[in-house]
């Protein structure tokens, strides 16, 4: 008699979840596609002014010519460049801050009151005091980035800390681990998978306050500086939305390298989610 294996009810087995990837990915895939002839056809059509909605085909065409145009890599290249300033520096804060108020009493009371205060204000309703403060270059762009960032990256932080086995920690004090040797050895690895998940929400957060700083404020360059030029002339439709598309795909790489990274960093983790 063949073997038989048992799983709980509504659990897939462990070799389903790349197949479950594939059929995610594909559904994307075909998403695209359908959006990509819907854009097209009514573009084509006449419904709406090519000058407002130009057809795919010339969106995609002109998106792989910005793809070799050295103006619009540079554009690229200071928006990237806010981007790792600012989910840089927004871990090097909220990392350290969220494990002080996460494993401190006195430190999460004191410190509630401002969270409270900051928290509900969005990112780019500080654009105006970032310009007038700052100006329009790379420094308020990272202050902004940084200020967005942080919340994502503190709370995860927050909760990852709480969220670490009590055993495990008594266990490590059983055996003369200092302060230090417990945070390192037992609060971060536990806590990781949470810090990891701030970073990846807060990675996508800062390109959206990047580009929404460039176009709000202006400046010299950026991706939403070469949108915003483009969209006060009439001609430039087609590199409005070919920029946004790249955009967004631009999102879509950062987001599937953390994922990738996070799978060879943090590989115990899926194993146990596995089991």
């Amino acid at each position: 008699m063949a073997a038989t294996t048992l799983r709980r009810p509504g659990v897939a087995p462990v070799g389903r979840p790349p197949r479950r990837r594939f059929r995610l990915r594909l559904q994307g895939v075909v998403g695209f596609a359908v959006l990509i002839v819907v854009g097209e056809l009514v573009g084509r059509s006449g419904i709406v002014p090519p000058s407002y909605l130009p057809p795919s085909s010339v969106v995609l065409v002109r998106a792989g010519e910005l793809l070799l145009d050295g103006e619009f890599l540079g554009h690229a290249a200071a928006t990237l460049l806010a981007w790792v300033a600012g989910l840089a520096l927004a871990m090097l804060l909220a990392v350290p801050v969220g494990i002080l108020v996460g494993t401190s009493e006195l430190a999460y009371r004191a410190s509630s009151a401002l969270v409270e205060f900051l928290r509900p204000i969005p990112s780019v309703a500080l654009i105006p005091i970032a310009m007038l403060m700052l100006g329009t270059g790379t420094e308020m762009k990272v202050v902004l980035t940084v200020y967005a960032a942080f919340w994502p990256i503190f709370f995860n932080t927050i909760s990852g800390v709480h969220d670490v086995d009590p055993t495990a920690k008594d266990t490590a004090v059983s055996f003369n681990y200092s302060r230090w040797g417990v945070l390192t050895r037992v609060t971060l690895p536990s806590a990781a998978p949470h810090i990891y998940t701030g970073v990846r929400i807060a990675s996508a957060v800062v390109l959206v306050v990047a580009i929404s700083a460039e176009l709000l404020a202006g400046g010299d360059a950026g991706i939403g500086t070469l949108i915003f030029q483009a969209s006060i002339t009439g001609a430039g439709a087609d590199t409005v939305y070919a920029a946004t598309v790249l955009t967004g795909l631009l999102g879509l790489g950062i987001n599937s390298a953390l994922v990738y990274v996070e799978r060879r960093m943090l590989f115990w983790k899926n194993s146990e989610r596995k089991a």
